[in-house]
């Protein structure tokens, strides 16, 4: 009979026991849109604020690729993932990301100064009455940083056709864009702009003249309606009361923060990018 000294025993105990690490549910894994996840069970994934998408993992149906969404560091818009994917020219930053500990924001490294919010400049006489200006750089980057980039087709988490940043397609191939397939990064830059003129139009067609706001509040309200529909910010309670005179940072704080679901429930995503938009 062989005796196993308390020191043996606790390490032939150590290296019987199963470590989560090495799991195959917590492979690597990258989804349609390019993000990088981890595969994992539906139920795990869903329980650390993650979004599940079938087809990228091995193993059973329910071991699926496990992405956190976007994120934002001092005002640069990143990714969450995990930090052996997050390579060289970018930065991982703890403390922005739901998930495991290896789950951190990963943003391009900047040779400036990060830039910081834009200073609320004074409201212009009139609110939008001049018509629809421009989003301002902080705005573009927020949106740009939570709808992602994809220079193929793929489907977002409600299973809309979907390209470039964030752009909806009315067919599944989205070859109804006046752009070429794969997209380069200047054709989405037009592309998002494009959208971005109607979403611009519709807050300032939505918004009474007497209503005003300052850049930082139009372009959160710019990217909400960007993400909902002008359908819906036209018909919502949020532009409502805008246009009954109460207080925008007061409807924002109450408004936006329910804007979170998606087909399926609540979108940890969305809630994120609610929270962004939030000029409170």
């Amino acid at each position: 009979m062989v005796h196993l000294s308390p020191a043996s025993l606790a390490a032939l105990l150590l290296f019987s026991s199963p470590i989560a690490l090495a799991a195959p549910g917590n492979t690597a894994c990258q989804i349609n849109s390019k993000q990088d996840g981890l595969c994992m069970a539906t139920a795990s994934c869903k329980s650390s604020g993650g979004t599940s998408q079938a087809g990228h993992c091995p193993g059973g149906t329910d071991n699926q690729c496990c992405t956190y969404g976007s994120c934002t560091v001092s005002s640069i818009s990143g990714l969450c993932q995990t930090t052996s994917t997050c390579g060289s020219g970018y930065t991982s930053t703890a403390g922005h990301c739901p998930g495991p500990a290896g789950i951190q924001c990963c943003t391009k490294k900047s040779t400036s100064p990060a830039p910081g919010p834009a200073p609320a400049p004074a409201p212009a006489p009139g609110g939008c009455s001049n018509g629809a200006p421009k989003v301002n750089t902080a705005t573009l980057k927020l949106i740009e940083g939570f709808e992602g980039w994809s220079a193929t087709a793929y489907k977002d988490p409600d299973g809309n056709p979907t390209i470039g940043y964030g752009h909806l397609c009315s067919s599944a191939s989205c070859k109804e864009i006046k752009y070429s397939i794969p997209l380069s990064r200047a054709e989405g830059d037009s592309l998002i702009q494009d959208d971005l003129a109607v979403a611009r139009k519709c807050i300032a067609k939505q918004i009474k003249d007497s209503i005003k706001l300052n850049a930082n509040q139009f372009g959160a309200l710019v990217s909400w309606a960007f993400n909902v529909g002008c359908g819906n910010s036209g018909d919502s309670t949020l532009i409502r009361r805008l246009n009954a005179g109460e207080a925008p940072n007061t409807v924002a704080g109450q408004e936006l923060p329910k804007w979170n679901r998606g087909k399926n429930g609540v979108l940890p995503g969305l809630t994120r990018r609610r929270n962004a938009e939030n000029f409170t």
